[in-house]
């Protein structure tokens, strides 16, 4: 069974977290995919990779379809799809069960910052817990 962890956000930096979470696997050798809800944020994180920490480098690909995908170790996407066979899912939008079961890890947020999300974090980890999943907080 995949281990999902929820990261909790106290401030709407998701896009710094999904940088650090992304360069953490991506140093201990996990290929990863990010799941964004549309083009736009997809774009805008693919362009924040590039300069979200000055003197690192964090190899990635937004998969737009123009681009092959297979070789990168890091991978941003707004379907489900894993085209680089990550292990490792970052969920900055959620995901359905059935394409989350395919990682051995999946990163979630609870943001806290905001109530409805908050709210919309916690039916989502007790979901998890009744998929048979044991998610727990980072």
């Amino acid at each position: 069974m995949p281990k999902v962890e929820f990261v909790k956000l106290k401030k709407p930096e998701k896009a710094l977290h999904l940088c650090e979470l992304a360069e953490e696997f991506f140093t201990s050798g996990e290929r990863v995919l990010i799941m964004v809800q549309d083009d736009n944020q997809a774009v805008t994180l693919d362009r924040f990779m590039w300069t979200w920490k000055k003197g690192s480098f964090l190899p990635h690909a937004f998969d737009n379809g123009a681009v092959d995908c297979l070789d990168e170790p890091v991978v941003i996407t707004v379907e489900e799809h894993n085209p680089n066979g990550a292990r490792v899912l970052i969920m900055g939008n959620p995901a359905s069960f059935q394409f989350v079961r395919q990682f051995e890890r999946i990163i979630d947020f609870a943001e806290v910052h905001d109530d409805d999300l908050a709210e919309a974090a916690r039916r989502r980890f007790a979901r998890f817990r009744e998929a048979g999943f044991a998610p727990s907080m980072r």
